[in-house]
């Protein structure tokens, strides 16, 4: 029986992580929980797996430290969102607990800090994202070596079919309106904006150490391929099932085993699948992700960062979606080639450039 910890255990990821343990048939036991501001809910689940919760708006920090080195747990799944995420990802590492990793800010603003905690700890991390989950299960099956290419698979969201003109009148229940996937509203927007297939790009350069030139990305609107490989003989090979999270948080889970589990298989007869090259120019934040990923250093902390403010702001109605790239290149314009080797100097750029985001958007005339 393997023990998890399940961080942001309300949220979609940490939804479907208990959903998973339900089905497990005791494979797994719930051994602390975390949740952000919900106490009703966080006591209800507490409750029903019999294990120790924190509630992020009451203990802080200090809770999550407290749960994850009193849980004895085999592997804790981060769900958390956003930068807050960042920090419980490395006490989960501290503590030589295997990881299954759903917070991209782990990896996109701090990835050589986190890398060293999990090397340093004898730690593992396992991708929860769909598209990465995909790539590592296909690395560990054909190797390392023998991979000449990685192939990220995007939606293209709801405005894939948009001309430019259309793009720049479109609305937040529009972007909200995602064709394929139920996701939380940052990342819906991140996926209409294809912000969030850039900060996969980082993602994939970092977890699998490849250059940003050997990352492509492929439109396909059906999500049925979560990702591919290209191997040195030029063959590619893909992995595909049904577009639900599930599936790559029980193979986390289950990782290193791979076995049966209670989802149905994915059946091909039926189904059409169709691929397109991304449209930089009319999204170019994808564009943008991929030179903050060939300069490292802080550039991709702050792309993260005033991607945030600016996605954010467009969902409250404050700048245009345009305005989304309008405030992350702006932002970008600024001298981001520091180090930050440490958790507190990732946290000051990370900072720094959600300041230099906030003086844009308050100049108004977004």
């Amino acid at each position: 029986m393997k023990k998890i910890i399940v961080l942001g255990c309300t949220g979609s990821i940490g939804s479907q992580t208990l959903d998973i343990v339900r089905h497990s048939g005791g494979d797994f036991k719930v051994v602390g929980l975390s949740a952000g501001h919900n106490r009703t809910r966080l006591d209800s689940l507490c409750e029903e797996f019999d294990c120790k919760g924190t509630l992020f708006e009451h203990d802080g920090m200090a809770g999550i430290r407290n749960l994850v080195e009193s849980s004895g747990a085999d592997m804790a799944v981060n769900g958390i969102a956003g930068a807050a995420g960042l920090e419980p990802s490395a006490i989960v590492l501290e503590q030589g607990i295997n990881l299954a990793l759903a917070n991209k800010e782990t990896v996109v603003m701090a990835w050589p800090v986190i890398k060293a905690l999990a090397q340093q700890h004898n730690a593992s991390i396992v991708p929860v994202d769909s598209e990465h989950s995909a790539v590592f299960s296909l690395i560990n099956q054909i190797g390392r070596k023998s991979i000449k290419e990685i192939i990220i698979t995007a939606s293209g969201g709801p405005f894939r079919m948009m001309s430019d003109e259309e793009l720049k009148i479109v609305t937040v229940e529009q972007a909200l309106k995602h064709p394929t996937w139920n996701m939380g509203k940052k990342i819906t927007v991140d996926s209409a904006s294809l912000a969030n297939k850039g900060l996969e790009v980082i993602e994939a350069c970092r977890l699998f150490d490849i250059s940003p030139e050997a990352v492509k990305v492929v439109v396909h609107p059906q999500s049925l391929v979560h990702s591919l490989v290209r191997t040195n003989d030029g063959m590619l090979y893909g992995q595909i099932s049904n577009p639900d999270m599930r599936h790559p948080i029980v193979s986390a889970l289950r990782w290193p085993e791979n076995t049966e589990n209670y989802l149905p298989p994915f059946d091909l007869a039926g189904h059409e699948m169709s691929f397109y090259p991304p449209r930089f120019d009319s999204f170019p934040l994808l564009k943008a992700a991929y030179e903050c990923a060939a300069k490292g250093n802080s550039y991709t902390i702050a792309f993260n960062a005033a991607n945030e403010i600016a996605a954010w702001a467009f969902i409250d109605k404050k700048c245009s979606f345009p305005s989304i790239y309008t405030i992350v290149q702006e932002t970008l314009n600024k001298d981001w080639t520091a180090r930050a080797d440490s958790l507190e100097a990732i946290f000051e750029q990370d900072k720094k450039a959600r300041d230099v985001a906030l003086d844009i958007l308050n100049r108004g005339n977004l």
